[in-house]
């Protein structure tokens, strides 16, 4: 079987294991395990189609391989130090319940955790960061920017609009032209489609008997998991991720 580093390079092309989770080098352990959460639910093969669950199922074994390394401080000091990892020592090569090691690693989010998580969020410093970055990384495309903020919706695009314009007047960002070039009917489209989602969205709640309970929150998240066209990252998974770097605690939106 190959080497953790071999395996990397194979399906992430590097061998980096920074790279495979998205963190610096510098990066402290609860970055780490943040990091590690968000990548594992993008690869987790439930979310991968029969055709492509057996690359998916790699994928997830080796992200959480690469977190088992980099969480284990002398293990993480000899990569750090060589760039190499142990045989004796490959995460890969031990026989361990990947799917159980993760379940362990962060537990379960409740309907409290979420409503939480929202009050706090919106309107923070840490908000304002996701909306900068979301602005950049989507070179400026506002529906992107709305699907990529966690509990953001089409109503939010006025506030955000106005906190994007602070950042262009205070040059911490540039104007960019799909942000500042998007005309009327853009934007009209997007309330329409959006509208159309609530509808069909309540239809699937009504049709699921989803009532507001946890149990209705979980069966939500598994007709989520089998639905293809969701995002892969969903304001579920977001939450998650950060409510599991707290270690005690816990996007699609809601």
């Amino acid at each position: 079987m190959p080497g953790l580093l071999d395996t990397c390079e194979e399906l992430f092309q590097t061998k980096d294991l920074y790279q495979v989770i998205g963190i610096e080098k510098s990066a402290n352990a609860s970055q780490i395990k943040k990091a590690y959460h968000k990548v594992s639910l993008k690869t987790h093969p439930d979310r991968a189609e029969e055709s492509e669950k057996e690359t998916a199922t790699r994928k997830f074994q080796c992200v959480s391989a690469v977190y088992s390394l980099l969480s284990d401080e002398n293990r993480r000091g000899l990569y750090d130090e060589c760039g190499e990892v142990d045989d004796e020592n490959d995460p890969l090569q031990q026989n361990k319940d990947w799917e159980e090691y993760w379940r362990v690693l962060f537990p379960k989010v409740s309907l409290k955790d979420i409503e939480e998580f929202e009050k706090q969020y919106k309107g923070s410093d840490e908000e304002k960061e996701d909306i900068k970055k979301a602005y950049l990384d989507s070179k400026g495309d506002m529906s992107l920017i709305l699907d990529s903020v966690m509990c953001a919706t089409v109503d939010d695009e006025a506030r955000f609009r106005k906190i994007i314009d602070q950042l262009i007047k205070s040059k911490e960002v540039k104007k960019l032209k799909a942000y500042t070039n998007e005309d009327a009917a853009a934007q009209k489209s997007r309330k329409r489609h959006a509208d159309l989602e609530a509808k069909e969205a309540e239809v699937a709640r009504k049709e699921m008997g989803l009532d507001g309970s946890d149990a209705s929150l979980e069966n939500m998240i598994l007709a989520r998991q089998k639905s293809r066209g969701q995002q892969a990252e969903s304001f579920l998974d977001g939450l998650a991720a950060k409510y599991g770097a707290k270690g005690s605690q816990k996007k699609k939106k809601k």
